[in-house]
């Protein structure tokens, strides 16, 4: 009896320190991509001043940098990942793809009409999740994903 509840208390405490460590994974983790986001962040910024002026490619990066920032941001407060969040960076780095394509091919091809597609389609994602967690809301109290 005396061995089954110390083998009890050093399974509670090896399961105490996995989660610890699993945190610090966790933290250290947003922390280093929170960062890397900022560092390429600063760097499209110099960058566009070096030029004298953004372009929409450039403001449409800054834009894809937001979303990962605030992906981060969520993340940490809440411990679960955006998904939505996921597929509107999807859909703004095709949009920035599209765009520096039209300017700088100036011809109509194939390739606009499946990246529009591939838009219409990570938005229809969007709209579906939306609705899945408008309808079907996952629990709050403890309950596993």
């Amino acid at each position: 009896m005396r061995i089954d509840a110390l083998g009890q208390g050093i399974n509670g405490r090896s399961k105490a320190f996995g989660t610890l460590l699993v945190n610090a994974f966790h933290f250290l983790a947003l922390f280093v991509i929170g960062g890397a986001i900022m560092w390429s962040a600063v760097f499209a910024v110099l960058g566009m001043a070096v030029k004298g002026h953004p372009s929409i490619d450039d403001i449409l990066l800054l834009f894809i940098y937001l979303e990962l920032g605030a992906m981060v941001g969520i993340y940490f407060k809440t411990n679960h990942m955006p998904v939505r969040f996921l597929i509107y960076v999807g859909i703004t780095a095709l949009t920035r793809m599209l765009i520096a394509d039209i300017q700088h091919n100036h011809t109509p091809n194939m390739g606009i009409i499946l990246v529009s597609a591939a838009i219409l389609l990570l938005a229809v994602a969007t709209l579906v999740i939306r609705y899945g967690s408008a309808k079907f809301p996952s629990s709050e109290q403890g309950g596993e994903r």
